[in-house]
């Protein structure tokens, strides 16, 4: 799956979706100087260059072409896109965000309504832009243990489409921890706006809790192996895990993968550290980071989308 490189494509996308999405302004009184549209827009185009609010301000400034194609007539403070994406990728706004972007890949038919195949990772994230080399030599050894570790970091939950790689919803929180921590989150967001007929998912997620509230409240089959805990001969006891251990799809669990390729694309377009300083600043740079991603694939995918999107 490739994605698009024009900054104007991704920002016409952008301003369609808010405009799907979001109300023109958040109060009857707000400024009429800037759409939440046009905001949004500006921030997912942050997203893309991998800059900073000072940054995009910059190409704004630079560029009124850009400006030109979401009808922005001057150039909004830096300080103004701070207060936007604070209120902006909030819970509830980022949620239907989101879901305007799956709802948009829907419409142009490059996502179905009934996902055959769904995978979920998880991922963490850096939060600084840091050497690999320079890690490893900050690392100091005694009889062979570390005795330096970075022991917090931002961490993402991401459940995909295995086709379209298409973001089906994204849990940010901080890591390390287990992966199982983000399960119910995410599946019942992704299954709120798409029905799942199998989810794929590695042995971070098992547990027999985990098959019953996939197939039971989500009704998605579930294909994860049993592999978590003591290496064992023994057959699991329990109902789902013990079907795992003796009918497992394994040529359907290879497209598990397809998670990991999604987490690739995020770090390797969009940047694997974040600008972000805070906990709650960082949650909402990785959730704008997934929908960027998928505002990216709708673009590449979809030829002729501002005819859809023109009305």
């Amino acid at each position: 799956m490739t994605t698009c490189k024009s900054p104007r494509k991704v920002l016409q996308v952008a301003y369609a979706v808010a405009k799907d999405a979001l109300a023109a302004y958040a109060h009857r009184c707000s400024p009429k100087k800037f759409t939440q549209h046009q905001l949004f827009a500006c921030l997912v185009l942050k997203a893309f260059h991998k800059t900073d609010y000072r940054g995009i301000v910059a190409i704004l400034e630079d560029l009124p072409e850009l400006r030109k194609i979401i009808g922005l007539k001057q150039v909004p403070h830096f300080t103004t896109l701070q207060k936007a994406e604070r209120r902006l990728l909030r819970a509830a706004p980022a949620a239907r965000l989101l879901e305007a972007t799956i709802q948009r890949a829907i419409e142009s038919t490059i996502l179905s309504k009934r996902v055959s195949l769904a995978a979920l990772d998880g991922t963490g994230f850096e939060t600084r832009h840091i050497s690999a080399y320079f890690v490893k030599r900050r690392k100091r050894c005694v009889c062979g243990y570390e005795t330096t570790t970075y022991t917090r970091f931002p961490k993402a939950g991401l459940l995909c489409d295995c086709r379209s790689h298409i973001i089906l919803s994204v849990v940010a929180a901080r890591g390390p921890g287990p992966d199982c921590a983000h399960y119910r989150r995410a599946l019942q967001q992704a299954t709120s706006r798409v029905r799942i007929d199998t989810l794929l998912a590695d042995a971070g997620y098992d547990s027999e809790a985990a098959h019953v509230f996939a197939r039971e409240v989500c009704h998605a089959r579930t294909l994860i192996p049993p592999t978590r805990g003591r290496p064992t001969n023994k057959r699991p006891t329990s109902r789902w895990r013990r079907v795992m251990a003796t009918r497992f799809n394994r040529q359907k669990y290879g497209q598990r993968w397809q998670a990991e390729t999604v987490i690739s694309m995020i770090k390797r377009v969009l940047e694997s550290a974040l600008h972000a300083r805070t906990y709650w600043s960082q949650c909402r740079e990785i959730t704008l980071r997934a929908v960027t991603l998928n505002v990216m694939i709708l673009w590449r995918q979809v030829r002729g989308f501002l005819q859809s999107m023109s009305g």
